[in-house]
């Protein structure tokens, strides 16, 4: 089906409020759903959404829940999402993070008790939009598996990095830890299709090519040793210093009524103190990389989606809208 992406903020929005999210916290999550669906990121978009309803309707994400924001530091931003989302407090910081970076240089946003925050770089880009140069780390619930390890202890723990640039898109690159996205291992197994090798290991610690199995066993990282030593990094940044559960502690995104607990990590900083024509040199790099070296450049492929799918909307399977819509019924306004 192809909504528009008014129609798609609307279905969403009511959806939210349908399965139990205040107005705040319905238009936060809409806003970074829709963000991640027009920038062509459909395993994080509108069928992703769906864990979020669920999530609110079984009490895993409090829909109510009035995040704490505290400043332990004229630069440093502590927020207790108090078993909410991981986005309304952001919200409501993003603006005063961005005013300490432009005044000290540097600020720091670290968050706990969050549900998982979706794609990592709908915080970084947006900064980057604000003229600043962000790094994000997240965490969630345990799925990889650390360095020597079979067993998972890590969650794909994905880190962003952004930084604007004059007259074009940012630059922002977003990956995860893993070899690959849990939610392409879990697309791959409701397809039937089978994984690339040195995805996942099954429960026995074997390498594997089943999906199903994968779900049983524990994802692999990146480049080994390297990949699993920079999701312990990501870990401590995200889950050590905010005090949210480490990944071994977090419940599971889906089933249950316990919120997985995770944190969450921005760092912004403001490069126009360092050096005035930041922005006019990485034009000048990133265009002298991708047009003499052919180098891909991150963000500029989620631009072009975006500019497409605000002029034309985007195509959402039927049975993602239905069962949005699912929720949406549920919606009666005061």
């Amino acid at each position: 089906m192809q909504l528009t992406l008014d129609q798609a903020t609307g279905l969403c929005r009511m959806a939210a409020l349908g399965a139990g999210a205040n107005e705040e916290a319905a238009q936060s999550l809409t806003a970074s759903i829709i963000a991640a669906e027009a920038e062509g990121l459909s395993t994080v978009g509108l069928s992703h959404f769906i864990d979020y309803l669920e999530a609110l309707e079984a009490g895993r994400i409090d829909g109510n829940a009035d995040p704490v924001v505290t400043r332990p530091a004229l630069a440093v931003y502590l927020s207790d999402a108090r078993g909410g989302l991981a986005h309304t407090g952001f919200d409501r910081t993003i603006d005063d993070l961005a005013k300490a970076a432009r005044l000290f240089g540097v600020a720091i946003f670290s968050q706990r008790n969050a549900y998982t925050c979706g794609a990592l770089g709908y915080f970084t880009g947006r900064l980057a939009q604000l003229g600043l140069v962000s790094f994000a780390a997240t965490n969630g619930p345990a799925v990889l598996a650390g360095s020597g390890s079979v067993k998972p202890v890590y969650c794909t723990n994905p880190m962003s990095f952004a930084a604007p640039a004059a007259d074009g898109p940012p630059l922002i690159i977003d990956q995860s830890s893993s070899a690959t996205a849990f939610v392409n291992i879990r697309k791959a197994a409701e397809d039937g299709e089978k994984i690339p090798e040195g995805w996942a290991l099954d429960a026995s610690g074997n390498p594997t090519t089943d999906p199903a199995a994968a779900m049983k066993g524990a994802m692999l990282a990146f480049g080994g040793q390297r990949g699993a030593n920079i999701a312990l990094m990501v870990e401590v940044l995200a889950a050590g210093i905010s005090g949210a559960n480490w990944s071994l502690d977090a419940p599971w995104f889906s089933g249950g009524p316990d919120s997985p607990g995770t944190g969450l990590f921005v760092l912004a900083i403001e490069p126009k103190l360092l050096d005035q024509d930041f922005e006019q040199r990485m034009k000048g790099q990133l265009d002298r990389l991708r047009r003499r070296y052919g180098v891909h450049i991150p963000g500029r492929a989620r631009a072009e989606a975006a500019e497409k799918a605000t002029a034309r909307g985007f195509d959402v399977p039927k049975a993602v809208v239905q069962r949005i819509s699912e929720f949406a019924q549920r919606y009666s306004p005061a």
